[in-house]
């Protein structure tokens, strides 16, 4: 299963931000993960509605990691920007093979079966071991106060 790309941009936006202890903003975001700053702001807003993030307004504020947003799930933060869609669309157009074809309830469970792997695996931790110190070597934040 393919991820789209603000799926992609959530899930690096959580590690990155998970591995910092400091407050970020959206444009270091986007430019430590070489990545559009309109997308990055889009997908930390979602990011925020999720629990995921915590944002703070003004000229010392921020974006962090929430704090609760490590027990969270890789396969809630993807079923959240990808939605419930099948893998497979078979009524636009319709199929004529729909009536006795396997392949659409096969591509079910593997999709969830993939679901079911992402849902084992808590986004804190993505950022355990080697992964924090690297995430961190693509320029640490400014600490803010």
């Amino acid at each position: 299963m393919k991820l789209n790309r603000s799926t992609d941009m959530a899930l690096r936006i959580a590690m990155l931000t998970a591995a910092s202890p400091a407050r970020t903003t959206v444009d270091e975001l986007a430019t430590q993960l070489a990545l559009p700053r309109s997308h990055v702001a889009k997908v930390v807003q979602r990011l925020q509605r999720l629990g995921v993030l915590v944002t703070i307004r003004g000229r010392s504020g921020g974006v962090a990691f929430a704090e609760p947003a490590g027990e969270l799930t890789v396969g809630h933060v993807v079923r959240a920007f990808e939605g419930d869609d099948e893998v497979v669309n078979c009524e636009q157009p319709a199929c004529p093979l729909v009536a006795g074809c396997r392949l659409r309830g096969e591509l079910r469970r593997a999709q969830a079966a993939f679901l079911a792997v992402l849902d084992g695996v808590r986004l804190g931790d993505l950022v355990d071991g080697a992964a924090g110190p690297l995430l961190l070597s693509l320029g640490a934040p400014a600490v803010r106060p």
